[in-house]
């Protein structure tokens, strides 16, 4: 379980006949899957996963923002192994682009199996923020 323990992860490009087996980015957060997320297979439910996601992207986009920020697209979703209920759910996130008012975030989601103890990459996106202001008006993205 020395895979859970992971934090700040970032891999070189992997040549396409083989898998990726280093997360890219940072992680944002984890989570356990639970059977209340399944579908009748068993399987997590991608509407789940996807809002892990989301959140994950969220607290990349806002922390680089300075502030609020709200999803306003999600591209190029893949989904590449089913979650199974225990499951532990790492998701990393690293920016892509940074807009004038806008931010895209790559997400990957990485499943720890519950019995076998092995790391997979079960899902990835890119998800795009606008930066708001108080009143949820758009705003000017920072300098870095």
């Amino acid at each position: 379980m020395a895979d859970i323990a992971d934090s700040d992860i970032e891999s070189s490009a992997q040549p396409q006949d083989q898998p990726q087996v280093q997360p890219r980015g940072e992680l944002a957060i984890r989570s356990l899957a639970m059977p209340r997320d399944t579908n009748p297979s068993g399987d997590i439910f991608g509407g789940w996963l996807m809002s892990e996601m989301d959140i994950a992207g969220g607290i990349t986009a806002e922390h680089r923002a300075q502030g609020r920020v709200a999803t306003v697209a999600v591209e190029g979703m893949s989904f590449h192994k089913p979650v199974r209920v225990g499951d532990v759910v790492c998701c990393y996130a690293h920016i892509v682009k940074v807009g004038a008012t806008s931010i895209t975030v790559q997400v990957e989601a990485w499943a720890i199996a519950h019995a076998a103890g092995g790391r997979v990459k079960v899902t990835e996106g890119a998800f795009t923020y606008v930066a708001l202001d108080a009143d949820g008006r758009k705003r000017p993205m920072p300098k870095d």
